[in-house]
Formats: C-alpha cells, sequence, structure tokens
C-alpha cells in the first residue's frame, strides 16, 4: 500500500459506554496519533467489541466525545465512516456470491478499490470464484481481512482479527498494517493474540471499569 491515508490525530475523552442498561465502562481516554497503534486489551465483557463498535460510529456514546483533529466526529458522521475499515466479528460475506464479488460489492459500498490486490494480500486469488458458503472457517476470515487491502484508510478498528488464522496469514496481516502505518494510518485492535505490533500502546479495559454504585446506567 503505497497511498498516503488521511493522517490525523484520533481521540476518545471521558467516554462512557451503556449497553442493556448496563455500565460498560465510563471516563476513558485515549490518544492515537498517525502511525500509531493501540491494543485493546481485557476479560470478555469489559467493553472492547463495544469501544471499536463505538469509535466506528455503530453506537453512541453515552457520556464523553470522540474526535478525528479535534473535530467531533458526530459532527460529520460520513466523513469518518470514509476514513476507517472496521472489521468485527462476523463475517460480511453474503454466501451465494463468489469471493471475488464479495470483495467488489465491498469495493462500491467503499467508495472503490482493487479487488485484485486485495485477494493477493491474503493469498485468495485461487478461491476468488468460490461461492462463500463453501469457505472454511479460516478463509472466510481471510476474505474479511482482505477488505482492508482494498483501498487506504486512515483508521483500521479491528475485532480479535488473528482468530482462525494460521502463522502465514498474521504474518501477512502484520506486513499489511506495519504498511499502513508507515503511510501515517493508525489501528486499534482487541485481541487476545500476540500480533507483534511494534512500539503499541496498550489500554486495559479493566482501568475503565464502573466504580461501585455506577454500573446501571
Amino acid at each position: 500500500m503505497n497511498d498516503k491515508t488521511d493522517k490525523g490525530r484520533f481521540d476518545c475523552r471521558g467516554l462512557a459506554c451503556v449497553r442493556g442498561g448496563r455500565r460498560v465502562f465510563d471516563r476513558l481516554n485515549m490518544t492515537l496519533k498517525a502511525g500509531g497503534a493501540l491494543v485493546l486489551r481485557g476479560p470478555n465483557g469489559s467493553g472492547k467489541s463495544s469501544l471499536l463498535r463505538l469509535m466506528a460510529g455503530l453506537l453512541h456514546p453515552a457520556e464523553g466525545q470522540i474526535a478525528w483533529d479535534s473535530a467531533p466526529v458526530a459532527d460529520d458522521p460520513e466523513a469518518h465512516r470514509a476514513r476507517l475499515c472496521y472489521v468485527g466479528h462476523l463475517d460480511a460475506q453474503k454466501p451465494a456470491l463468489t469471493l471475488r464479488e464479495n470483495l467488489a460489492f465491498w469495493a462500491e459500498i467503499q467508495g472503490g478499490g482493487d479487488v485484485g490486490r486485495a485477494l493477493d494480500a491474503f493469498a485468495l486469488t485461487a478461491l476468488a470464484d468460490q461461492p462463500a458458503r463453501f469457505l472454511s472457517a479460516g478463509q472466510r476470515r481471510r476474505a474479511n481481512l482482505a477488505r482492508l487491502a482494498l483501498a487506504p484508510r486512515a483508521l483500521w478498528l479491528l475485532d480479535e482479527p488473528a482468530t482462525a488464522l494460521d502463522q502465514e496469514t498474521r504474518l501477512r496481516l502484520n506486513a499489511l498494517i506495519a504498511d499502513l502505518r508507515r503511510t501515517g494510518g493508525m489501528v486499534v485492535v482487541s485481541t487476545h493474540e500476540d500480533l507483534d505490533l511494534r512500539e503499541a500502546h496498550t489500554l486495559n479495559m479493566a482501568d475503565y471499569a464502573p466504580r461501585p454504585g455506577e454500573a446501571a446506567a
């Protein structure tokens, strides 16, 4: 990936999350600068996935603010969506479509992208014309991650991206993340695996657990 990304500064200030009437975390602060990486740690239920969804604009914070270059992302959600790529737990594949067709669909949604480069990034070219319903769990995961290589984005939000990946694919993912960061892009990763992200900061969600008496909304 040689294209330059939209460099910036990504901030969360006083962030709180409530899901199903339960306060998951609060008072969360973090800053990520161009080229940075943030690893989210914590037990299940501590809010790692919820934080990524807040960062992606898929959830709204109960309190606090998320900003890009000091401007609240809520003021221009379309611009924020255009600068990020979010890969969550669920397979983003239509079972009846081939892998190539699925990536072409995502390229259209994201406003363009090189399907051939995305296939090659995760060694999927030989499977390009295979319907997604016939892919193994590992192949589906690689197909989801291939969306990262479609077109440059300034911010990647990855929820347990190494799940069901073999060692070769992890190395490919590491290389792609390193390439993103060299161009000034940023990545936030929730993971229990060691992805060997150089000079990454770690955010422990346990540090932002609700205080006694604040567990409910």
